[in-house]
């Protein structure tokens, strides 16, 4: 398959074992199947970035796709808390955490590639909004849809590492994405305030201390 990841620059051999490990899904080198999504996640400043062409052998490889039927949201959301570093001063928020953490959280370390959402700050912040008690989990899961920020592939192993083949690199008009990643976060946080003014108040949804209440576990029908 094809994919691209976006940098301020050409990055011919992604290098094993660097990088930020409190991204998403840990450490590891992350592109997009979309040209377009890749061009605005290099242009995080107005200056022209790359969108860095790949080619990757998927055959073999132990993969993980959050976006199947036999995960769900939470499975999702435990694996961002696992990795993300963020502050969490209310008590019950914290507690979230952990239960989230310790009856949700998949076995990934083995995984050679994990595909599933991306959270850009607008869905991180969703996320965090969800741990406070603050929007439904139904309200969580419509927000992953929003902005259409697409799938993220993790590559995590050195065998994945391996399968990876740079084939160009595509110039990123900075003026252009800037503008274009920016919009796309704010209409995912407009079309965000549209949902939580439906489903926030609703006394049928179900919030984080519901779930922790009635201790929701991994094979929750409610989650599918």
């Amino acid at each position: 398959m094809e994919l691209f990841h976006g940098s301020t620059k050409i990055i011919e051999t992604p290098s094993f074992g660097t990088g930020n490990p409190h991204n998403d899904y840990g450490l590891g080198f992350y592109c997009t199947e979309n040209i377009e999504l890749a061009k605005e996640w290099a242009c995080r400043t107005p200056e022209d970035g790359f969108a860095n062409a790949y080619s990757l052998d998927l055959s073999g490889l132990n993969i993980m796709d959050l976006t199947k039927k036999e995960w769900h949201i939470l499975n999702w959301l435990a694996l961002l808390l696992v990795n993300r570093i963020f502050d969490i001063s209310n008590p019950i928020a914290q507690d979230a955490k952990e239960y989230i953490i310790s009856t949700f959280l998949p076995l990934y370390e083995e995984c050679d590639v994990i595909v599933g959402y991306r959270a850009d700050d607008s869905y991180f912040s969703f996320a965090k909004a969800f741990l406070n008690g603050q929007i439904p989990l139904s309200a969580l899961s419509e927000a992953m849809h929003l902005g259409k920020l697409g799938q993220q592939y993790c590559i995590r192993s050195r065998k994945a590492f391996d399968r990876v083949q740079f084939t160009q690199a595509i110039t990123a008009n900075g003026q252009e994405y800037y503008i274009k990643r920016i919009t796309r976060d704010n209409r995912a946080r407009e079309e965000y305030l549209k949902i939580l003014s439906v489903k926030g108040h609703s006394k049928e949804e179900i919030f984080m201390l519901d779930i922790l209440r009635q201790e929701w576990k991994n094979d929750d029908e409610r989650l599918q």
